[in-house]
Order: structure tokens, then sequence, then C-alpha cells
């Protein structure tokens, strides 16, 4: 295995929307030695300017109208030309240990596309990683895992994939799906390429999920429900069709 810190090895995908400097500061520092790109879809040139003086970020990009995560990710994995690409939540901690474990276990597993570490919450309690597809089942079942497991569907807060697989397949995340779906999407489009999508035991992150980091609650749930209701619909009606 190369040294992942070599820049032709490993690209690590952030997305923002009104993160606070001391959220993303956890996730960077945890990751500082690795090859990153930063998608800021809320356009925040001051947090910009304090993120670069405390790390080296390969590119930083500032979008001036925020077309969603899924948009965000794509522009991410267009930009990364590593052997690897992590695509990685803001509020997702996880060690250059356990990004290890994922390329080596991507790298073993012949037939996966995706792999994602096991999650835990912040007191430290096993929290939802993955599961069924929703068509098949509720994402309110957590896998206490024995071993390596496959699984339908991953959370997009932490992916892990070989570029050229993504890149040759055409599996970038569909950008109508604005904020949430998208990595349900994503990962029924590689089981219908009969590839695989594993969760991996040994491999761990730290996931605040689902705190959506906006501070005008009106505007919270505007985007919690009306994006979830359009893009649960979107999702169906593409299943369906």
């Amino acid at each position: 295995m190369k040294n992942l810190n070599d820049n032709n090895t490993l690209t690590i995908v952030i997305v923002l929307y009104k993160e606070p400097f001391e959220l993303i500061y956890k996730t960077l520092n945890l990751i500082k030695d690795f090859k990153i790109i930063i998608i800021d879809n809320d356009n925040n040139n001051e947090l910009k300017n304090k993120i670069l003086n405390q790390f080296k970020i390969f590119k930083y990009i500032l979008n001036i109208k925020n077309n969603g995560f899924s948009a965000g990710y794509n522009q991410g994995i267009r930009e990364s030309s590593s052997l690897f690409t992590l695509v990685l939540a803001p509020d997702c901690l996880i060690t250059n240990k356990d990004i290890y474990i994922l390329t080596q276990k991507l790298s073993l597993y012949k037939t996966s596309i995706i792999v994602t570490p096991t999650s835990y919450n912040d007191k430290n309690e096993l929290s939802y990683s993955g599961g069924p597809l929703p068509e098949n089942g509720q994402k309110d079942k957590i896998l206490n895992l024995e071993g390596d497991t496959c699984i339908e569907s991953a959370l997009g807060a932490c992916m892990l994939f070989r570029t050229e697989d993504f890149k040759k397949n055409g599996l970038l995340f569909d950008e109508n799906f604005f904020l949430y779906f998208s990595d349900d999407d994503l990962c029924r489009t590689v089981k219908s390429l009969s590839k695989s999508i594993i969760q991996i035991k040994d491999s761990i992150c730290i996931h605040q999920h689902g705190n959506i980091k906006v501070k005008n609650k009106y505007l919270k749930i505007y985007i919690r429900e009306y994006n979830f209701t359009h893009d649960m619909l979107y999702y169906f009606y593409k299943k369906k069709n």
C-alpha cells in the first residue's frame, strides 16, 4: 500500500454549509496530513481565511450559489485525481489509522466499490452507519457487526472509493437530491452493477448525525422538512421509473 500522505494516493472531499470553525477544526486537525478539497456552499470567505490560516488545503472552492450537498460532493470528486477519494461530512471525525484500514479493505474486497467505517456518536455509543435501502426497510436498526458486512446503503458522511471506479461507471451523486437520499440513490446504482458496499468493523468514525448547523430555527425547519420531503419523493419516483 502506498503512503496515504502522497497526493496521488488519497484526496478527502468536504462540503461545508454554515458550520462553525470550531467544529470544522476538530475534523481537519485529524486529517491535516492528507490532500483536502473543501467546497463551501455558503461562500464564506471569512471562514476560508480562518481555515487556511491553520491548515494546508489543496483546493478551497467558494460557491456563490448553494446547489446542495450532492452537487458539492460531485464538484470535489471531479477535482480529485488520487487513487482513492474519501467524502467526509464536516462533523465526522476519523483518524489516519481508520482511513488506512478503509483503503486496505477496499483493496482486499475486489467486488466492492464503496467502503464505510462503523460510526459512533460523541458519547461513544454505536450509531447508524448503513443498512437497507429505503424501499427495503427503515434506518432505525444499528448494525452491531461481528465482522466486515455487506450493506445495501451507506451514509454519505464517510465513504471511501477508488476515484477511477466512480468516474468510469458514472457514479457521481444525483444533483437533483439537495440534501437527503443521494447516498441511498448512489448505493442503489452500485448494487445495480452487482458490486458491493461494505461496512468495515475495525474502522471507526465519530459522527454527529443530522445536526443542521443553521442558527435560524425557521430556516433549519425549512431545510429539513422541505428538502427531506422533496428528496424522498424524488427517490421513490426515480425508483419507479
